[in-house]
């Protein structure tokens, strides 16, 4: 037998849970001292409070949790549920620091405003590209709605093209225009993982080969590091335009000049929008 501070120590919580516990019959001493009120536990009852901690950190409440208990639940069925609610944490976590990384983008674009250098965007002709493609929506051209769009595409468009034995001609190129949302709300946009080929299409292939127009008049920059910190190279981009008379046509081409699988901030991109005169 384990006085309730020994047991609190051993089950690593608080004497004042335990109590709570007990009040609300979640968990009862096995033994009640009849003179001193003096509650005593035992080892055995260290898997109840197990079980309780870790339904409570499901985020289920006190009440919900008695009722899993009392039905017994499995070693097996608690572990599946564990696992779920872990994968939800660490889905969280990860939208949580992609959202910080964006909000600390969007503080150095604030901080940098007043500042911005335009002489690195040049104004060119960009030529047609044959390329080989694959394609799906995106709910919005929001970096967390693209990213986890293009990812995969261009995974699947590698794969398929060394089935297929197509080699690359040239520098990938991602490309979006606008798609009919869900809702009708025009945010949707069609992403585009594209990569350019030198060979025709063939029937056999399980991709896209197409002649993708050249842009008569785009305002580009190249823009080093990972694509979550494009909205500064895109702001200096919309500067320029509007400093000299133009309107932008569309959405930004983006050609993959350099990629690091290992190290995003060893990328280089150079972004291509179409512009003409207001």
């Amino acid at each position: 037998m384990f006085s309730i501070g020994e047991f609190a120590a051993l089950g690593r919580v608080s004497v004042r849970m335990l109590r709570h516990y007990d009040a609300i019959g979640l968990l009862r001493p096995a033994e009640i001292d009849p003179a001193s009120g003096y509650r005593h536990y035992q080892a055995d009852q260290l898997r109840r409070l197990n079980r309780i901690i870790a339904l409570k950190d499901l985020g289920l409440t006190l009440e919900k949790v008695a009722d899993i208990l009392d039905d017994k639940v499995g070693v097996a069925e608690l572990h599946g549920m564990l696992r779920l609610r872990r994968a939800q944490l660490e889905a969280q976590l990860s939208a949580d620091a992609a959202r910080l990384t964006r909000v600390e983008v969007r503080l150095r674009m604030i901080e940098e405003e007043g500042h911005m250098n335009t002489e690195d965007v040049v104004l060119k002709q960009v030529a047609p590209a044959r390329v080989a493609e694959l394609s799906a929506p995106a709910a919005s051209y929001e970096g967390e709605d693209i990213g986890p769009v293009i990812g995969p595409l261009y995974e699947e468009i590698w794969r398929r093209m060394e089935v297929a034995g197509v080699r690359s001609s040239g520098a990938p190129i991602a490309y979006y225009v606008a798609a009919p949302g869900p809702t009708g709300d025009g945010q949707a946009v069609m992403v585009h993982a594209a990569v350019q080929v030198a060979r025709d299409t063939s029937a056999d292939w399980d991709f896209d080969v197409l002649d993708l127009p050249g842009i008569e008049s785009a305002a580009t920059i190249v823009h080093r590091g990972p694509m979550d910190e494009a909205d500064g190279s895109m702001q200096i981009l919309a500067r320029w335009i509007d400093d000299n008379g133009y309107k932008p046509v569309g959405y930004a081409r983006e050609v993959c000049l350099q990629f690091d699988r290992q190290n995003p901030a060893n990328w280089v991109h150079e972004f291509q929008l179409g512009v003409s005169r207001t």
